[in-house]
């Protein structure tokens, strides 16, 4: 059997020694390159493309997000796999959004790191079992549809009332505060609503409080 090539990207040795050794426990997967940070990386990938790449989020010059729209870019079939420590739902709507095919923590067990490889290189994604079954479910489908997360698609006004209403704003005291009519807000109220595909404010705050949407600010 053809090895699975990886390239592994850390700004930290520790982490990419234990993640060569880890990897290497299967025979057939092999570790070509290893970079620590965004822009090694893609100048790895660059001079040998592999099968997958696994990358943090947070690495100095280019950071895991940005490096994911730039290997589609270059590598559209390239998979990618998010290694991090950020467990914030915000970090994984934004991999998934980009384009990334697996997220894990990086104090998920050993073992469901190659489980999420093998995932992936059967062609579906995987997602950290330590995030919600809800969360996952409803990314993984946007995610094969190629649609983002209802937060990337807000205008700023209705993030801006979003998170008032997640503070238990009325509508009043929205308007007053954004100079705007309590109609208007009803309006951003409703358009909320709709693209969330909740029933009521109730709902669309429980979602928002149990997923960390308003982490965009981090």
């Amino acid at each position: 059997m053809t090895p699975y090539r990886i390239v592994i990207a850390d700004d930290h040795s520790l982490i990419r020694q234990g993640l060569k050794s880890l990897i290497h426990k299967d025979s057939s997967l092999r570790i070509i390159a290893e970079a620590g940070n965004g822009v090694e990386l893609l100048e790895c990938l660059r001079q040998n493309p592999p099968d997958m790449a696994i990358l943090d989020i947070t690495m100095p010059q280019l950071n895991g997000i940005e490096a994911i729209g730039k290997i589609k870019k270059l590598f559209p079939v390239m998979a990618i796999l998010i290694l991090t420590m950020h467990s914030g739902s915000h970090y994984f709507y934004q991999a998934m959004a980009a384009g990334a095919h697996g997220y894990l923590i990086k104090d998920d067990s050993d073992s469901e790191l190659l489980t999420a490889i093998r995932t992936i290189r059967e062609g579906k994604p995987y997602v950290s079992s330590q995030l919600s079954p809800e969360v996952t479910g409803e990314v993984i489908a946007g995610f094969r549809d190629q649609a983002k997360t209802p937060f990337f698609s807000l205008s700023d006004r209705e993030k801006q009332v979003l998170k008032l209403v997640v503070q238990g704003c009325s509508s009043r005291v929205i308007g007053t505060m954004l100079s705007l009519s309590p109609r208007t807000i009803d309006h951003h109220r409703a358009s909320l609503l709709k693209k969330y595909k909740m029933k009521n404010t109730v709902d669309l705050v429980n979602h928002v409080a149990r997923n960390g949407v308003l982490l965009s600010d981090e």
